[in-house]
């Protein structure tokens, strides 16, 4: 159903338009489901999808396939069905063998990377290889010579000598200037229709800060972005080329995040390319990145929230991926850890990109690159440039088209995208034990700084006093016993706890050197209990400027009070009096730039454990 022997017998509506969306994984299936709602409200149009079967990069694709929710038809039956288009992102699979018009649309910024020429005999191979790390074929006598441009080159744009597509979808001018050079026999099905993914990240701009606070980056937080394309010399590969010797630089880079930024300052997030997820294992992924989570780095899913963290950025740490040229389209800090020039076409404007942009030096420290990549940033234009002509238009001009192709008046409402979703919040808890360095700058007023790495940077010149802060919940358990501040987050009516107060005295009892105790029950306080004393709730209060009542981690503010109250040792009737001074005045906490007001009261009423 709605196809097939005896379907007519069984349909509801036997008089549709069909429609085929041909998947050759993930990565082109992400593209295809921007262009979808165009056809939303068409009672003529009955949609269908098949998967090619070319790529090694299957997995994924037939559960994406059962979220949307259309048929799915195996491919033997597929070739055989009458359509009236087919629309394709990608090459992948004998696309010449359908019955319909057949468009095929960019799943990237235009077709920019070289790829091993096919050698199977078919026209279109598994286009998901490319010869390993030059990005050369070796002809007949030996020579390397170079691959051809995937997307541009006859191997992929013809069969027998004609064009495969009907239609040619390019974001740019550029591009089908390129294709007249590589592959002039099809340069007259290259329709410029823009770019709808790009369209669908411009119009979400105004949400920028609603994406901010959904990826759990506070007000004075700084969100850099990883992002990796796949392969080998990729970011997340194991052998980029950086031009500054190689290596597996995302090892390097995880260590170096926790140990030079400050988990209150900093928040860091990774977009890989779904050919990582897919090619290796989601589970495969979330355990090599398993430290770096708990240290509070954000993995951003492959397929709906990638854009929403590219818009939510301050800077990217990318490679030759469309995604890093998408950021530096959008004005974005770009440093690049990897840029394999002999991998893309040297004509096209992301090898411009690639060569003008800042570098990465992984043998250098990060924090110093980052702060001088914000502060001398101005923006390239070509990536704004090149990324679409049209900006905007890509509805409009992508629905005109596909409505032409079947010879059909368009509905007579306006053709528009889905906006991005708000996603999920994430509240990224930072889990592995942390070093505290706190300085206490005057009567109630700390400086904190935290780091997750076992190296942070931070010694005796910085000043202050260091302590260990460690979350129930740490994989590090042995950690506990010698932590000065345990925390952990939750509601505060949770039964598997008892109560705030119940959770504080408890851990107070379980590990007899932590000084204080601190339940997280909000995003703007907590409940403490000092050894030896009553539980107290912190609470943030308004700071004259501040962007936020809640700027800070309100484990911050445990980590705070401990710090004021052991400033002058461990004197028991002075740290008394400090409580009372907190009690009556209050704690001023300084985070970075921040500064946040904090309230120290009794429990009252107090909760049913006091």
């Amino acid at each position: 159903m709605p196809v097939g022997d005896d379907a007519a017998r069984w349909t509801t509506r036997k008089k549709c338009l069909r429609v085929l969306v041909v998947v050759h994984n993930v990565t082109s299936a992400t593209r295809l489901l921007d262009v979808l709602p165009l056809f939303d409200d068409d009672l003529r149009v009955q949609l269908l999808a098949t998967c090619t079967g070319s790529s090694a990069f299957a997995a994924g694709t037939a559960e994406l396939l059962a979220d949307v929710g259309v048929p799915v038809l195996p491919w033997e039956q597929a070739v055989e069905t009458d359509v009236d288009l087919v629309i394709s992102a990608s090459f992948g699979g004998q696309l010449d063998v359908f019955s319909g018009k057949l468009i095929i649309l960019s799943h990237g910024v235009g077709y920019t990377k070289r790829l091993a020429t096919p050698d199977t005999g078919h026209r279109t191979p598994d286009t998901g290889h490319r010869t390993p790390d030059t990005g050369h074929r070796v002809e007949g006598g030996g020579d390397a010579v170079p691959a051809p441009v995937f997307g541009l080159a006859p191997e992929w744009l013809l069969s027998r000598g004609r064009p495969v597509a009907d239609a040619l979808v390019l974001s740019h001018p550029e591009q089908r200037d390129r294709l007249r050079l590589a592959c002039p026999t099809a340069a007259p099905t290259a329709v410029l229709a823009g770019d709808p993914c790009f369209d669908r990240v411009l119009a979400a701009r105004p949400r920028r800060e609603r994406f901010r606070r959904a990826l759990g980056v506070r007000p004075g937080q700084r969100l850099v972005l990883l992002n990796s394309t796949w392969n080998s010399d990729s970011l997340f590969g194991d052998g980029a080329e950086d031009g500054g010797g190689g290596g597996d630089v995302v090892a390097a880079l995880l260590d170096r995040i926790a140990d030079e930024f400050p988990v209150d300052e900093f928040r860091f997030a990774a977009v890989l390319h779904p050919n990582i997820w897919h090619g290796h294992g989601p589970g495969q992924i979330r355990a090599w990145l398993d430290r770096a989570r708990r240290a509070g780095l954000t993995p951003v899913d492959p397929l709906t929230g990638w854009r929403q963290a590219l818009l939510a950025a301050d800077a990217v740490i990318g490679d030759h991926g469309s995604v890093t040229y998408y950021a530096a389209a959008l004005g974005t800090p770009v440093l690049l850890a990897s840029a394999p020039l002999d991998a893309l076409d040297p004509d096209a404007p992301i090898s411009s990109f690639m060569r003008e942009a800042p570098k990465l030096d992984p043998g250098a420290p990060l924090a110093p690159q980052l702060a001088e990549l914000v502060r001398r940033h101005r923006p390239l234009p070509g990536p704004a440039e090149f990324t679409t002509s049209v900006p905007g238009e890509s509805a409009v001009r992508l629905r005109r088209l596909f409505y032409s192709m079947m010879r059909e008046p368009e509905p007579d409402r306006p053709a528009s995208l889905t906006p991005l979703p708000l996603p999920d919040h994430e509240t990224a808890p930072v889990t592995v034990p942390l070093l505290v360095r706190a300085l206490v700058l005057g009567p109630g007023e700390v400086a904190i700084s935290r780091w997750a790495g076992s190296r942070p940077a931070t010694g005796p010149e910085d000043g202050g006093e260091l302590h260990v802060a460690v979350h129930e919940d740490t994989r590090d358990v042995d950690r506990l016993d010698l932590a000065d501040v345990v925390f952990r987050d939750g509601a505060p009516d949770d039964p598997r706890f008892g109560s705030p107060s119940v959770w504080t005295s408890e851990v107070l009892r379980r590990h007899r050197d932590c000084a204080l105790a601190a339940y997280v029950t909000g995003p703007t306080g907590c409940v403490v209990r000092v050894r030896g004393g009553e539980p107290l709730r912190l609470t943030a209060v308004p700071v004259a400027g501040a962007e936020d009542v809640g700027a800070a981690d309100p484990a911050v503010y445990a980590s705070a009070l401990y710090a004021w109250l052991a400033a002058d040792g461990p004197d028991a009737v002075t740290a008394r009096a400090r409580l009372a001074r907190a009690v009556t005045d209050g704690l001023v906490l300084r985070a970075g730039d921040r500064v946040q007001r904090v309230r120290v009261a009794p429990l009252v009423p107090p909760d049913p454990g006091s």
